[in-house]
């Protein structure tokens, strides 16, 4: 199945009226990065005192770099490098999936909250996947121009 850009962008309602400066900010994808760190924050933000540095830490690193990928991948000036970018945001988003699993078994995670975590994580996935498929030298020469 090929996928086109159009199936990936998304202009939420919410946001139409906002001048958006930057290429990132009409990805669906980096949308859905942001909501998925604000809840791995969220689960950061309830581990006990003892995993300040360590777990809530590495929670939020990995978080935040889902996004922040996206959003510098899409400065690109080739597809190559803007597709290296979308790896390395999967990559953390992988990282967070074990430090779920890792969260369960301490039980500062209950194993209802680890599951909905992994059901959003498997469709942000696909979605990087799907759009990093669509990617094409056109395209990207087309984005360029119109900034």
């Amino acid at each position: 199945m090929t996928y086109s850009l159009s199936h990936i962008v998304n202009f939420s309602e919410e946001r139409s009226d906002e001048i958006m400066a930057f290429r990132f900010e009409s990805l669906e994808i980096w949308e859905l990065a942001i909501e998925y760190g604000n809840k791995i924050y969220d689960i950061a933000d309830s581990l006990p005192n003892k995993e300040l540095f360590g777990l809530g830490y590495q929670f939020r690193r990995s978080a935040v770099s889902i996004s922040n990928n996206i959003a510098e991948g899409s400065g690109s000036s080739t597809v190559k490098d803007f597709k290296n970018y979308l790896d390395i945001s999967i990559k953390s988003v992988l990282e967070i999936v074990s430090m779920l699993f890792f969260a369960k078994e301490r039980r500062y995670i209950n194993e209802s909250l680890k599951q909905e975590l992994y059901n959003d994580v498997e469709i942000l996935i696909r979605k990087i996947r799907a759009f990093k498929i669509s990617l094409n030298d056109k395209q990207l020469a087309i984005s360029n121009k119109q900034k």
